[in-house]
């Protein structure tokens, strides 16, 4: 059987294979090759490989040409990706930038009213401690409470807090700078109450001289375009344009000068002792019985009486206006003490004033005598308020609020 395959195979050989000779004619000679069947074979083989690798090839780079089609897609997508993710991570820096110069624009704008706002409060706390600054605040339309006193004053509600706490990204910095508002909003109420209460207490001392404090605080005018509260400025000044905390600031100057003009009004009051020394009262205000006529009578004055020579004091500064004799009253010295206010000393043994004289409360006018008309030493004192005279006991009582209280 293996020798029946191999004849066959052997004449498909030789039928595929024979020898073949190759003739060659050159210049008139003719040769002949031999080409044996084992060499056909080989040239075949050869000749079969090179064309099965040129067709390999061919099918190889007809089928890698889609796949390097998607490769090259996807790596232009991968491109593109990364392009917008740096476009985008360029916007995001741009913004934080932007945010970042909103936010330390705010923070320096919050310092700077920080800065402003303890000026303001540094200005009203000198005002608390009765420094002089009345002149520092020029307030449009700030009337006063000329109707009230202290005893028809209502225990006062401090205001309410106006501080809103903020949430956002940069909370902790909101939080401390709202924290200084709330603590800067709790010293303005503290200054109002303290305001109010120093006004009512001038308010009360006034009230008990008699004078009606109506009559008293009558101005020729008051107001101005311009209020300067310590590095707060505001010139013509529209409420509805105020923030809360400019609102606040003008309320509590509005208090703090009311309180101010009447302890400047208390303090120009004859509330002095006109001697220095202890005295006693011999004859008060009012009608009594005459001790020269025995008639009842009117009687301006009060009647004080210690020793001779006792020294008499002027009971507020002012400006003497008559120093010498009159009739009536022996040797007389009268103080303009400005607001419609003059004080007269009357029966003195001696003139230590002199006309146009400018006195301080608690100096030395003359001393105590029994010029005039007069039973024994003793002085005679008055209080004239625009030309009408009240009791000066009022204004003694009311002078130990200010000046032993």
């Amino acid at each position: 059987m293996a020798t029946h395959i191999g004849s066959r195979i052997k004449a498909l050989f030789d039928k595929a294979f024979p020898e073949r000779q190759i003739y060659h004619r050159s210049g008139g000679s003719v040769r002949y090759v031999s080409v044996s069947p084992w060499r056909q074979a080989g040239m075949a083989g050869l000749a079969t490989i090179v064309v099965g690798w040129c067709l390999f090839a061919t099918v190889s780079v007809l089928l890698r040409g889609p796949t390097l089609s998607v490769q090259n897609g996807a790596s232009d997508r991968k491109v593109a990706r990364y392009e917008r993710e740096l476009k985008q991570a360029r916007a995001g820096e741009a913004i934080a930038l932007s945010l970042l110069e909103k936010r330390t624009s705010e923070f320096e704008q919050h310092i700077t009213e920080a800065q402003d706002r303890h000026t303001t409060l540094k200005f009203l706390l000198a005002n608390l401690q009765g420094q002089d600054v009345a002149n520092a605040v020029a307030m449009s339309g700030a009337n006063f409470l000329v109707d009230s006193t202290i005893e028809e004053a209502d225990p006062r509600q401090s205001h309410p807090g106006d501080v809103t706490l903020a949430s956002n990204d940069v909370a902790g910095f909101r939080a401390k700078f709202d924290g200084l508002r709330a603590e800067q909003t709790a010293f303005l109420n503290t200054a109002e109450d303290e305001a109010v209460s120093r006004a009512e207490s001038a308010r009360g001392v006034i009230r008990l001289t008699g004078v009606p404090l109506s009559r008293l605080l009558e101005q020729p005018g008051m107001g101005g375009p311009l209020v300067e509260v310590g590095g707060l400025q505001i010139e013509g000044y529209d409420e509805e344009e105020l923030d809360s905390f400019e609102r606040r600031v003008l309320e509590v100057a509005a208090r703090l000068q009311e309180a101010q003009a009447y302890e400047d009004l208390m303090n120009a009051l004859p509330l002095g002792a006109p001697l220095s020394i202890p005295y006693r009262e011999t004859s008060g205000f009012g009608f009594r019985s005459d001790p020269f006529t025995r008639r009842t009578a009117w009687h301006d004055g009060v009647d004080i009486a210690a020793y001779s020579g006792a020294p008499i004091t002027a009971t507020a500064p002012g400006t003497v206006i008559f120093a010498g004799s009159k009739a009536g009253y022996g040797r007389c010295v009268e103080i303009d003490h400005g607001l419609g206010f003059v004080t007269r000393y009357g029966h003195l043994q001696s003139v230590t004033a002199r006309r146009g004289e400018t006195i301080a409360i608690g100096e030395k006018v003359g001393t105590m005598g029994s010029t005039g008309r007069s039973t024994g030493p003793h002085l005679h004192y008055e209080v004239m308020f625009r030309g009408k005279t009240y009791d000066p006991i009022k204004f003694l009582r009311a002078g130990k609020h200010v000046h032993e209280g």
